[in-house]
């Protein structure tokens, strides 16, 4: 499982001309499952996420993770993290996990969220969608487990 998490200050997705989630300060996590990714992936991956030390405290080091600070997410599926570019220019999805598999993850993935109390709003999995942020700091980080 993959993770491309930014720091914001708010966020929000639009499908069809409609905002359909949106956010003020937290994470925005764009979110790839792999061919191999199992719930174990997904848990430790929420975990990670609700206990990562990347917002500021009143001393300006980052030492606050999004349930210190009442933070919300913006969890959007995202295949594309698991392009192969490796060969020619036109990426490879063939380690993406296919939807059947990738899919459930993702859910259960928003659902340890909630489990960790951090307010989550989602796009649609597989939809066309427009993401807006305002990213804060900026602070962008890779996650892979």
């Amino acid at each position: 499982m993959r993770a491309l998490i930014q720091r914001v200050r708010r966020a929000n997705v639009t499908i069809e001309g409609k905002v359909h989630g949106e956010i003020n300060q937290g994470l925005v996590v764009l979110l790839g499952v792999g061919q191999t990714d199992t719930e174990k992936n997904a848990v430790d991956m929420a975990k990670k996420i609700a206990n990562l030390r990347i917002f500021e405290d009143a001393q300006g080091k980052m030492n606050l993770s999004i349930q210190d600070i009442g933070g919300a997410a913006l969890v959007i599926s995202q295949f594309t993290l698991y392009a192969d570019t490796s060969r020619g220019n036109r990426p490879s999805f063939i380690y993406a996990g296919l939807p059947a598999v990738a899919e459930p993850l993702v859910n259960r993935f928003i659902e340890l969220l909630g489990d960790y109390n951090i307010p989550t709003a989602t796009g649609v999995f597989g939809a066309e969608m427009l993401v807006s942020l305002e990213n804060d700091g900026p602070v962008t980080i890779w996650l892979e487990l």
